[in-house]
């Protein structure tokens, strides 16, 4: 049963996590690098956060760009965000200055919160892009004295120079700034909470606004339905792992942990062997992966050297699980791998039942706040059960645009008998029971190493070279990251000397390194439609086709 002290249409992104702090005070909140955060260190640490940002004109509703990898400072600095009315803006902290040069001024952010090994590009895109500050960190700041400078020593930590002035500012002297007083008013269904960024159908990456109540109404979803009494409230162990700047981390973070009084052992990188050492070190008891995390974990030599027995509920998202990676999982580790599907768009959407054996390419049932229909994408009219057809989904709570972007929202938002709903890219068929089985993706969408990236925003970089007149971008199989991207290009009929390497190179430049091909094709032309539209489809169906010759 759902916890309805707080009716959600007055929840809060971090109202659950001010009730743990009074309940469980003392309870380790995050145990980051060996140092443990308590509910009410952590509490006042975002407080203090949140007065400081006030204090340097941050106001209700300016965004600030969060651009850190998984540390305690990301914890700290998104609730002290939410806390101080302003809108939390996470990305990617391997993206390029190119990148979110495009994101700082989509999105209106006057701020920054960065760490010193990615300082470089803020201060390249600082005065172009309009910032005010710059808030910039170390991985390892909020650590005692004894181990910053232990990992000095022996080099272990990464560092990157900064001149500070009036504004560019270091994180620990935010720290030291009274606590925020008065709570800010914030209305859950009015005023945003975040814009995530997402892949674009025309090249630029696309800005998903979420207010308080999209995000806390699958947040409760998972707490209380999907985890419920399996989770032990004030005594369980979560491992995260995944990027929290991705939706699913982040919903799951707040879900198991911050919503329930528990504790995160939060990884700053997915190495293997210290999530094996983590996972039997703290009995942790909850994971959340994508499919190329569990098969790293099978294939590590030393694996037969960790107690992994305290594992109970694992889950993979990102990508279907292949099936013979499940098997291997459940007869090493003995508990099955939970499915969990969603977008930035739509949040969390589906979750395996725990204590049911997902079947083969389920990818789970609709959460409570979720409404699926599964459709032809032609007629827009809903498919018979077992039939493959495109998946929309639909929320009363979630945001139904992206920011400043009406062309990409009449492409993904349609109207199907007069309810607006999020057009997912995924095909998909439906069980009687309503169980969801994964079919195939857009050929748009390429899954690599549990990202969703844009086959057109690739294209688009492409294209940008000078000699560069078309490009095609496909996603090819692998069993290790999902799919590898591989671009197919047209190049000017007087383009001299110009290789694969150099395109790569010049990709690199422009994108995080995820998105980047791994190897290139020259074609003399790519297929089209009468209308001049890139038949992305045709051509990786003729790669598929190759494959299996290939293999044959």
């Amino acid at each position: 049963m759902v916890n309805n002290i707080i009716p959600l249409e007055k929840e809060l992104s971090f109202t659950r996590f001010d009730k743990m702090s009074e309940k469980y005070p003392d309870n380790t909140a995050v145990l980051y690098l060996g140092e443990r955060f308590s509910y009410k260190r952590l509490k006042n640490l975002s407080e203090r956060f949140a007065g400081a940002l006030i204090n340097m004109g941050v106001q209700k509703g300016d965004k600030v760009l969060l651009y850190i990898p998984n540390c305690i400072q990301w914890v700290i600095a998104f609730l002290g965000i939410q806390k101080a009315g302003a809108v939390l803006v996470p990305v990617s902290p391997i993206y390029t200055s190119h990148e979110i040069t495009y994101m700082i001024k989509n999105s209106g952010a006057k701020t920054v919160i960065c760490s010193d090994t990615n300082f470089g590009y803020v201060k390249e895109v600082f005065e172009p892009a309009g910032l005010n500050h710059a808030i910039v960190t170390n991985m390892v700041d909020l650590l005692p004295a004894w181990k910053r400078i232990v990992g000095v020593l022996f080099d272990k930590i990464p560092h990157g120079k900064v001149l500070y002035d009036d504004k560019v500012v270091s994180f620990k002297s935010m720290l030291k700034a009274p606590p925020l007083t008065e709570a800010i008013p914030i209305d859950p269904v009015e005023d945003l909470s975040y814009i995530l960024y997402t892949g674009g159908t025309t090249g630029f990456p696309k800005g998903v606004p979420g207010n308080h109540i999209g995000s806390t109404s699958y947040i409760n979803d998972v707490t209380f339905h999907v985890a419920g009494d399996h989770l032990k409230e004030g005594n369980d162990v979560y491992i995260a792992i995944n990027p929290l700047f991705h939706i699913m981390a982040l919903g799951l973070f707040m879900a198991l942990v911050l919503n329930k009084g528990n504790m995160a052992v939060l990884m700053p990188q997915p190495q293997v062997d210290a999530i094996l050492v983590s996972i039997q070190r703290y009995k942790v008891r909850w994971l959340l992966g994508v499919p190329a995390l569990y098969r790293m974990i099978l294939e590590n030599d030393r694996l037969d050297q960790y107690d992994l027995s305290s594992l109970t509920y694992c889950f993979c998202g990102g990508d279907v699980l292949p099936a013979k990676v499940h098997k291997r999982f459940k007869e090493r580790c003995g508990v099955p791998i939970y499915q969990v599907y969603g977008s930035t768009e739509a949040g969390h959407v589906t979750y395996s039942k725990i204590g049911t054996e997902p079947a083969s390419g389920s990818i789970g049932y609709p959460l409570e706040s979720r409404e699926c229909i599964v459709v032809d994408p032609v007629t827009l009219e809903c498919v018979e059960d077992g039939e493959s057809g495109e998946l929309f989904v639909s929320s009363e709570h979630s945001l139904k645009e992206y920011y400043e972007r009406p062309d990409e929202t009449e492409r993904t938002y349609v109207k199907v008998n007069d309810k607006l709903y999020c057009r997912m890219g995924d095909y998909v068929s439906c069980k009687p029971d309503g169980e969801l089985v994964y079919m195939e993706r857009s050929a748009d969408i390429i899954k690599h190493k549990g990202y969703r990236v844009s086959a057109s925003e690739i294209e688009a970089t492409l294209q940008d070279h000078p000699t560069v007149i078309n490009a095609c971008v496909i996603g090819v199989p692998d069993e290790k990251v999902g799919e590898r991207i591989k671009a197919i290009v047209v190049l000017k009929d007087d383009a001299k000397g110009v290789g694969g390497v150099e395109l790569i190179k010049f990709c690199r430049e422009r994108l995080a390194s995820y998105k980047v091909p791994g190897y290139v094709e020259f074609r003399d032309m790519l297929p089209r439609s009468k209308v001049g539209k890139l038949l992305r489809r045709e051509v990786r169906d003729d790669e598929k086709r190759k494959i299996a010759k290939e293999t044959k």
